[in-house]
Parts: C-alpha cells; structure tokens; sequence
C-alpha cells in the first residue's frame, strides 16, 4: 500500500487512526496496540501476502534470541548467540537479495550452468534486518529485559517507517511508545504532521512524478539523445531521487506524529554539502548512523591508524553500495563514494579549505555523476550515457544561437536537434534553485505554527497532489 494512494489515505490510515485512539480509551492499553501491530501486518502484506511469513519469522527468532542474550552471563556464550543472530539475518537478506546476482557471476566467471531461484524481494527486508541487527547487538551490549513482544512487534513493524526508513532505533520508538502522555490526540501533532505529510505527498506527487518522466524517457531513448540531452536525463534524475526521498521521509515524519511518535531526521538538504561527507550527514541519515555505529566504529574506527581509518571508510560504503541493490552499477557507485570518502578525510588532513563555491560544485558534480551509475540498469548503458555526457565533440548549439553566430560572425556552427525541449533546461535550474536557497521541509516544521495562510497553503497542495494520485508509482527506495 503506497502513501501516496487513495485507498491508504482515504480508507487505511482513517479507520487505524481511529481504532488506536479508540481503543487506547479502554484500560487495557495492549489492545489498541495489538490492533496497531495487526494493522501494520495488514499495510505490509498489502502488497503480496507472501512475504507476511518472512517478516513474522524474523520477528520471532530476533526476539527469541535477544530473551536468550538478556538470560545469559557467560561472555564467550553471548558472542556465540549474538553471532547466529547476525548470521541469521544476514543469510536471510543475502537468499532473497542476493542469492541469482552471486550465482550469476559465479557462472559467467567459472562457466557454470547453476539454476537462478528468480526470487522475489521481500519488500522493506533491508530495512527491518538492519533494524533488527541493531537491536540484537544493543541486547549484547547493555541488555533489553524490559521489552514485550508486543511492543517491540510494534516497533518493527509500525507502518510509517516500515518499508523505506527511516532505520529506526528500538528505543527511539519504544520508549515513546510507553509514555502515558501519547495516549491521547494532540492537537499540535497533528497540525504538524498533516503540514509536513501534505509537503511531502506534493514533492512525491507533483514534483518527483513529473521529473521521473523525464529521467525516464531519457534512459529509455539512449540512442537518442545528444550531449545537452543527456544531461538533462541524469539531471532529472537527479532531482527525482531527491525530492522521491524527501517526500517519503516527510510523510513517514507525518504519520507518525499523528501516532505521537517522532521518528529521527533521514534527509537534511544533501544537495547544499560542501563535501562528500557533509553529503553523508544529510542523505539517508540512519543509514550513516547504522553504518558508523555497527560497522565502522566495531571495525576500528579512526582509532587504528590512518592506514585502517581509510579502510574503514572505504568499507563501509561498499557494503552501503552492496545494500542498495544487487547489481555490478550499486557496487560501483559503492566503491565510487568510497574512494570519494577516503580523498575527502585525506584532504580535511592537510587543512586546506576550498571556497565554498568550488566545494559544493566538485561535491554537487561527483554525486551527480555517481547517480549515473545508482539509476542505469547495466554498466552498459551507465557507459554510453556518461560518454555522451562528456563528449565534447558531439556538442551542437541550439538553433537559435546558431544562426546568430552564422550571422554574427561569419561562422559556420550547425544547430542541434535536441530530444527534450530546451525549456526543461529551466525548469531544472529553477528546482535546483529551491533546492539550494529555500529552506527545507524539517526546517519549517521546526519552526511551524498553525495559521490561515499556512491553511490555505496546505489545503492548496494537498488538493492538487490528491487529483494526481491516479499516476500511481511506487517510492524509489521501495527497491532497495
């Protein structure tokens, strides 16, 4: 069920906000979460109720294995379970992600002939494994006995962050989960969470939608398309994936509020980083916080040498490349920020500093062109696009400039015939301005008191995002 549909926001979300607050009147507060957690069920096997078992599965052994880490005093036995634990999932999301993209290049590579399963993804599975991991290692380390099932079955599988994120902590839902004072409406939150859900419904509706047929196009005419064009398709690609994830990330900010619970910041204007890490801090924020606190700082951190430090680095995003996707294309882009990673902590070393201009360009560039790779479905087709991107020879100027030029000064320069219209050309500049000078979304929620205008506002958004909702498509992280 996608947020962006009218079955979810005029059927779904309506009777499982009712019912939870309804039934938290009663005294036994576990029924209304019960309700919660069978309503969460209900939204992820919306889609295909065959991937339900795998979901209560990993639930069960988690939470079973994390009851045996609190029982247990012995060292040596605790890292033993902690490490099936791990294992466990890990297995569980290299069968289903990973399993036909190994035994395919091992048959390119050996000239095998082994049978590919053709599994389906189980959707949202690198999402809730990391959170579970997580939450195995935190049992390991300072222990969990205060949880119920139920509520860490609610934390799992609490809808608004279930499918694309945030990576959600345990305690960070929990512990607002068994505050009395969210067991009644409040008003502000839901002032707050219908503002920054509606921003977010219209980024995803109305802007990353538009954009996407673009991108679309674009890769799906390679042949087509001339240097200008090409760079108009991995532009609005671009900026598709930026206001697809910010839009996801504000809804899910939303809906929880309506729940009383406040998920942590994913997304934090990355566009305006002035280098490759300042762009980590910003982009699929938990996803940095699970990587840095469950990988690289077990692996050493900065705490064993530059030579490890940079290894770390490096390491770290070419799982994050690996996690994205099964694909040669995301384990270049991996390595691609990766190597990035380690220039920029060399660079930070000598205490130079660029002006900020030139930064932000070398850094805006660099993720522009390793998107190249993120959105192409083969290394083939990332080749062809980036060699027509950066081909100067094939550069042809506009008809209108052209003749100008032929008038002007005698030349000979013959007008182009571009795929997309030069207008687009705009339209991109003019997103890329609102992306960089307009504050963003978290940064007016911060700041957000209810108003007629604002009123107006959001009701003006919300009504035109809600006449496009017939143009279904799913969130692009949905995928990953």
């Amino acid at each position: 069920m996608l947020f962006n549909s009218y079955i979810f926001i005029l059927v779904f979300f309506p009777i499982v906000f009712a019912g939870y607050y309804l039934l938290l009147n009663l005294k036994n507060k576990s029924i209304a979460k019960i309700f919660f957690v069978l309503a969460n069920l209900y939204f992820y096997s919306y889609w295909n109720v065959h991937y339900l078992p795998i979901m209560l599965a990993s639930i069960a052994i988690n939470f079973t294995l994390a009851t045996i880490l609190n029982k247990i005093n012995r060292l040596r036995l605790k890292r033993t379970v902690l490490t099936i634990g791990i294992l466990f999932n890990i297995a569980l999301l290299g069968y289903y992600k990973y399993y036909d993209f190994f035994m395919t290049n091992v048959n390119t590579v050996f000239g095998t002939n082994i049978g590919l399963l053709n599994l389906a993804l189980p959707l949202a599975i690198s999402f809730f494994t990391f959170q579970q991991i997580m939450y195995l290692v935190d049992t390991f380390r300072e222990g969990t006995k205060e949880y119920s099932l139920l509520d860490y079955a609610f934390f799992v599988t609490f809808f608004p962050h279930l499918i694309a994120g945030p990576i959600v902590h345990h305690r960070e839902i929990i512990n607002q989960l068994r505050d009395g004072s969210n067991y009644k409406i409040k008003s502000n939150n839901i002032a707050s969470g219908l503002y920054i859900f509606s921003v977010g419904l219209f980024k995803k509706v109305i802007i990353a939608d538009t954009l996407a047929g673009w991108a679309n196009q674009g890769y799906n005419n390679i042949a087509s398309l001339s240097m200008f064009d090409s760079w108009i398709t991995t532009f609005a690609y671009t900026f598709q994936l930026y206001f697809d994830f910010s839009g996801y990330c504000d809804m899910a900010i939303g809906l929880a509020l309506f729940f009383n619970i406040n998920l942590p910041v994913n997304f934090n204007s990355p566009y305006k980083a002035l280098d490759i890490q300042d762009f980590w801090r910003r982009w699929h924020m938990t996803l940095g916080r699970f990587f840095t606190n469950y990988l690289y700082i077990p692996l050493g951190g900065n705490r064993k040498g530059t030579a490890r430090t940079y290894f770390n680095l490096f390491f770290i995003f070419f799982v994050s490349g690996i996690w994205h996707g099964a694909g040669w294309t995301f384990v270049i882009w991996g390595i691609l920020h990766g190597i990035a990673s380690v220039i920029c902590r060399f660079w930070k070393g000598l205490n130079i500093k660029l002006p900020k201009f030139i930064a932000w360009f070398i850094t805006f560039f660099f993720v522009h062109i390793a998107w190249v790779f993120f959105r192409s479905p083969d290394l083939t087709t990332a080749k062809v696009l980036l060699t027509k991107m950066l081909n100067l020879q094939t550069f042809q100027f506009p008809a209108g400039i052209a003749s100008t030029f032929n008038e002007l000064i005698g030349t000979h320069f013959y007008p182009a015939t571009y795929y997309f219209d030069l207008k687009l050309s705009l339209v991109l500049v003019f997103i890329l301005g609102i992306i960089l000078f307009a504050k963003n979304s978290i940064e007016r929620l911060n700041t957000y008191k209810p108003s007629y205008r604002l009123a107006a506002f959001i009701s003006i958004i919300a009504v035109i995002s809600f006449l496009y909702l017939n143009r279904v498509s799913e969130f692009l992280y949905f995928k990953f």
